[in-house]
């Protein structure tokens, strides 16, 4: 057999068979590759094989096609949640995937309407916040087309267009964390990447108020947000992840194969398995932990909230698929400061080395405002029952502004007293993770 090898040597990767060609003297089949660029970026090339005999050439495309027909799967393209639940269960197999053209909101409506499906297809109460979701088999591909592509960012490394559409075709699988937001036994929406309190609320309510400006009003608000410097008070209540087998500060980031995720996911397990047969303490009783204040931001991360902005993220060392999330608390501090942990978001020094930063994994919150209504009070009333207290000891806030809004994955959520819980590798991407940095060109 002879090779002629479009790329450098040592280049190639999945292959799919293109087509062939047989002459008098000489046979030759053509196959897509994709080999590895810079930035983790992924590139389409392909590689012609040469054959002098027709017969061998005929069993190479025999054995690729059957290879094929073993990873055969139907794709779906879809806009929306609603075109995800319109779906009858014969369109949408267990062979079946979604792709959907756009950014973390539209991936958000799919992630939304798979989920929901997916949980009154198995008879699971979404509204109830204890409930075990079940996973669902199909995988969703995303072509990213939106501002800030974090999700793509956080799971690929970049928001290539080109570098998703390569990890749809070649196949792969991710699974991810899902977040579910309850407010008085209500389900609120579902989260996968950044649910954001003070700052980052503040900015998306704002921004939504001038879509006219475009991608420009992110800026916009962002800038007005900083320097209005408003504070919340309240109190965030948390369980520790003692699943896991990392930190928030081990400047440990997940990549593909990840052992943290893998180690997690088993640990998890293993404690759910001891709480089903009441071998562990049952959670009304399990060790929470209160930090009450005025807060400048509250962030919860599934992932590291990466972007072309940030290409570290808000939390390095978060893990897509270990069942925890990453809690961050910005204690209210001067404009300087707070300054000070922005920018660090932009380089490689640690953003929580300041005094006035906390970070924890946890695997469940809660959050209550110091303003919420009497009305809108059962989450508070819960919260004084199981802690006994409510931050009595603190002074009400000073600023003008009461109650922030929060940040669920760019959408806007009104209500200041919510509880979250984590769902270990609830759904599953076309991805693979982001992979270490290897030299242009290496195997794929």
């Amino acid at each position: 057999m002879r090779q002629e090898n479009r790329l450098k040597p040592g280049s190639g990767g999945c292959s799919v068979p293109r087509s062939h060609h047989c002459t008098p003297r000489v046979c030759f089949c053509a196959v897509h590759c994709v080999k590895r660029a810079r930035q983790h970026r992924w590139k389409w090339a392909q590689v012609t094989f040469w054959c002098p005999e027709e017969q061998l050439c005929h069993l190479w495309l025999q054995t690729l096609r059957e290879m094929l027909e073993k990873l055969s799967t139907c794709v779906f393209g879809l806009r929306d949640r609603m075109a995800v639940v319109a779906r009858t269960p014969d369109q949408l197999c267990s062979s079946c995937s979604i792709v959907c053209v756009g950014g973390d909101g539209m991936f958000s409506e799919v992630l939304h309407g798979l989920i929901g499906r997916t949980q009154r297809s198995a008879g699971v109460d979404q509204n109830h916040p204890r409930a075990v979701l079940v996973p669902s088999s199909l995988r969703i591909g995303i072509i990213p087309a939106g501002s800030t592509d974090c999700v793509c960012y956080s799971t690929v490394g970049t928001s290539d267009a080109e570098t998703s559409a390569l990890h749809i075709v070649v196949g792969d699988s991710l699974a991810m964390d899902v977040s579910s937001v309850h407010h008085n036994s209500t389900l609120l929406r579902y989260s996968v990447s950044l649910l954001g309190y003070g700052f980052y609320g503040d900015i998306i309510k704002d921004s939504e108020k001038k879509r006219w400006l475009g991608l420009a009003r992110y800026d916009f608000s962002g800038l007005k947000t900083f320097l209005s410097h408003h504070c919340y008070e309240g109190t965030v209540s948390f369980l520790p992840a003692q699943h896991t087998v990392g930190s928030p500060r081990d400047r440990k980031p997940c990549r593909a194969g990840c052992f943290v995720c893998r180690q997690s996911r088993q640990q998890l397990e293993e404690e759910q398995k001891k709480a089903l047969y009441g071998l562990e303490a049952a959670e009304d009783v399990e060790e929470w932990q209160v930090v009450c204040g005025k807060f400048l931001a509250i962030n919860a991360t599934n992932m590291s909230c990466a972007c072309r902005r940030s290409p570290r993220g808000l939390s390095p060392a978060a893990h897509l698929g270990d069942g925890s999330s990453d809690l961050i608390l910005i204690r209210k501090c001067s404009r300087f400061n707070f300054l000070r942990f922005l920018i660090r978001h932009t380089n490689q020094q640690d953003q929580f080395d300041f005094t006035f930063v906390e970070v924890y994994r946890v695997k469940k919150f809660q959050f209550t405002s110091k303003h919420v209504e009497d009305e809108d009070s059962d989450l508070k009333e819960g919260g004084k029952k199981r802690f006994g207290h409510i931050c009595s000891s603190h002074p009400s806030c000073c600023c003008a502004v009461s109650n922030s809004s929060w940040n669920c994955d760019g959408e806007v959520l009104h209500s200041p007293a919510i509880e979250v819980r984590f769902h270990c590798q609830l759904v599953r991407l076309f991805a693979r993770g982001i992979e270490e940095n290897l030299k242009p060109d290496s195997h794929s």
